[in-house]
Formats: structure tokens, sequence, C-alpha cells
């Protein structure tokens, strides 16, 4: 099966935001996406609201006919919003409020404390569970034993390896992590700074990527080509 596309729809809420308008539209860019291919929709909610807005999550909720992903760190107002949307999945992501983005993945060890009753909750409202995860093959049987259903490998340190002579070494952390989350159960998602260019080779060395999560750099390409043929570009990259 082909790696599923969830676009994240973060960057159409932040340019709506600029000004105090009602576009672009987060729902109708959803609708696009969805109508061009996109396999799932993606949020992450932050606490300012500095894009996507609680009431973008509901809107969302109330049309999609496809996955919903909803991201961020698990307080409790975020949590809140989970619950009252139920989506497909929940990616927990250690992002603090004045992170521009997410930029490094779970410990597991010094987290788990926190993050085993809140992988439990979501899983009794029966919502899947990523965690954002660096590339690191020791952390997964960690992963696993907090009851997680997947990883979201958080792919910047292999774009900007990416055509360099780092390339090779960097990408073998992705295979080799992996792999050793299958081995414990774990299924393999991933994320940031994906793009058209470095997809192809990223999918076809690491084994078994359910799905991708790309926000920035899709909606950017979609300045110059359009919404509906970037998200078909971006689908074709994954075979």
């Amino acid at each position: 099966m082909p790696t599923a596309l969830s676009v994240n729809l973060n960057k159409v809420a932040l340019l709506r935001n600029e000004r105090d308008l009602t576009y672009p539209s987060v729902t109708r860019a959803a609708r696009t996406c969805i109508e061009a291919g996109a396999d799932g929709i993606t949020a992450h909610p932050r606490p300012d609201e500095r894009h996507i807005r609680r009431s973008d999550v509901y809107d969302l909720a109330d049309m999609l006919e496809v996955e919903f992903n909803i991201e961020g760190n698990p307080t409790s107002d975020f949590m809140s919003l989970v619950e009252s949307v139920r989506p497909a999945q929940c990616t927990l992501v250690p992002d603090s409020p004045e992170q521009r983005t997410s930029d490094h993945g779970w410990d597991v060890q010094s987290d788990a404390e926190r993050l085993k009753p809140v992988v439990a909750q979501l899983k009794r409202l029966n919502i899947r569970v990523s965690l954002f995860m660096d590339p690191d093959p020791q952390a997964m049987e960690a992963v696993a034993a907090l009851g997680a259903d997947r990883v979201e490998l958080y792919t910047e340190p292999y774009a900007n390896a990416f055509g360099t002579d780092d390339h090779e070494a960097t990408l073998d952390s992705y295979v080799k992590t992996a792999e050793a989350a299958q081995q414990v159960g774990l299924t393999v998602n991933a994320g940031h700074d994906l793009t058209a260019a470095n997809l192809p080779p990223f999918v076809a060395a690491v084994p078994g990527v359910k799905e991708v999560s790309i926000g920035h750099a899709l909606i950017a390409d979609a300045l110059w080509d359009g919404l509906a043929a970037t998200v078909r570009r971006y689908k074709a990259a994954l075979g």
C-alpha cells in the first residue's frame, strides 16, 4: 500500500489570521486537498491559536470524511478538545508554547509518567495514539510499553541532511528506528520538513511508513502550482 498523505493546514490558518478576515478558509482548503486525493487532514492547535483555532478543529471534524489527525502537547485544554472531537488519530508532541514549530521528540524515559495516563485516556476513547519521536531505535520498546499505536518520526534531521555527505548515515538511522518500531508492534508515521523532492528516497528506504503529515512545504509549493495540483504531486511522490 502506498504511504498515506495527511495534509497539515496550519499555514492556511496562519495566513488567514494575519487579517481579521474569514479567508483563506481552512475547511475549503481541506475540501480541495481531499478532492485532489489527500488521505487525511492534520491540525496542530496551539494555546495561543496563532494558526489553527479551536473553532477550526470543530469545523474540520464536522465536515471531514477522511482521517483527522490532531497534533499537540497533551495539556488539559488540548485533551479536552480531543475528547470532544474524537479524531481518528492523536499525535502527541512535546512542544512548548513559545516554540515556532516542533523541533524534537519525546524523551520516553523521563516523560513516561506524564504520557502513560494520557495514552490510556485516548485509547479508552478509541483514538489511535502516535508519539512524535526522534530517530532512536533504542526508544521504541519504551514507546510500545506506554501503549501507543504508532510513532511519528521527526524528519527535520533527514531533510537537513538530504543531498549532503550525511544523507546516507542519517537516512540509515530512520531505517533502523522503523525496523525497531515494527519489531515491537508499532506502526510508523513521519513528518517535518518533508518535500516532494526528499519524500521518494525516504519512503523507498524506510520500511513500512504508513503515513506522512506535511504542511509547510506543501502549502508553500501550492503558492506556485495551486493547492490541488500540489497535493497530486505529493501523492505521486509517495508512489
